[in-house]
């Protein structure tokens, strides 16, 4: 059986499977029935370790060990191992957020604490910032900023944009409203968004952007991130976003928001 590397490559990925694991199941399952001595040979895994891989696989819900000897193994049938597959994930997804979320008030989560804390007063101002590679790194840490608001935070985005705001940004912006966050959004508004800005209106003071294009946002007049390229001609995956933790530069920034901000119109207001 000759299977071709890229797409055994492609089943380790999909399944969390290692090497040898992907090799004995797909000689496996090319034979329906076989013994640990016949997939070693197929698959190429050594001897030693055929029967290892067999019980792993067998402990993961692949194969089946029938009754009788010479040992021999079933393949389960595909369809039934990609249901066991999720499960199984989904069961260690439970398990893996119920231990993060123990270590609340742990020994460990204060001891990392002070790490930080006492690593972050030899930092340097200036090296407090850093190049966010992905747009879904760049709203993970948008998300972070929000969370840790106190007075404000201005937001100026596309008309595309505003829409993926409501879609990462929203119940944290909420969260911030609650506690007496002012946030403000400028933005274009047109018939593609118009919904979504009265949305946000009712948490948020959204205004119509007609003239400017620039992906920003503002907190607490310290931390400032921005985009620099422009969301229609870069794919998610390679937009890049710069995050700057100095209130001089943020501070000058926000006065130049502020200034722009009287001069635009409400979103309830725009006929769109």
């Amino acid at each position: 059986m000759i299977v071709k590397e890229e797409f055994l490559n492609k089943l380790r990925q999909l399944f969390h499977l290692n090497l040898y694991e992907v090799r004995i199941w797909t000689s496996l399952l090319s034979r329906g029935v076989s013994t640990a001595g016949e997939l070693s040979d197929i698959g190429d895994v050594p001897r030693s370790r055929a029967y290892d891989v067999l019980e792993s696989l067998e402990k993961k819900g692949f194969v089946v060990m029938k009754l009788g000897k010479p040992i021999k193994y079933i393949a389960v049938e595909p369809v039934e191992v990609v249901e066991r597959v999720k499960k199984n994930i989904r069961n260690d997804a439970v398990d893996d957020v119920k231990k993060l979320e123990n270590l609340r008030g742990t020994d460990v989560l204060k001891e990392l604490h002070t790490l930080h804390t006492q690593g972050i007063q030899y930092v340097e101002p200036s090296d407090l910032s850093g190049a966010l590679r992905g747009r879904h790194n760049v709203y993970a840490h948008m998300e972070t900023m929000i969370k840790n608001a106190q007075k404000n935070i201005s937001i100026m985005t596309t008309a595309k944009g505003l829409i993926r705001k409501v879609e990462s940004l929203k119940p944290e912006l909420e969260r911030a409203a609650k506690k007496g966050v002012k946030v403000r959004i400028a933005a274009p508004i047109s018939k593609e968004n118009a919904a979504v800005a009265k949305e946000l209106s009712k948490i948020a003071d959204v205004r119509h952007l007609k003239d400017v294009k620039a992906r920003f946002m503002l907190v607490d007049g310290k931390e400032l991130v921005f985009m620099v390229l422009d969301d229609r001609e870069v794919h998610p995956t390679y937009d890049l976003g710069v995050w700057v933790n100095t209130p001089f530069f943020t501070s000058a920034m926000e006065q130049m928001y502020d200034m722009s901000w009287e001069g635009l119109q409400k979103a309830g207001s725009v006929k769109v």
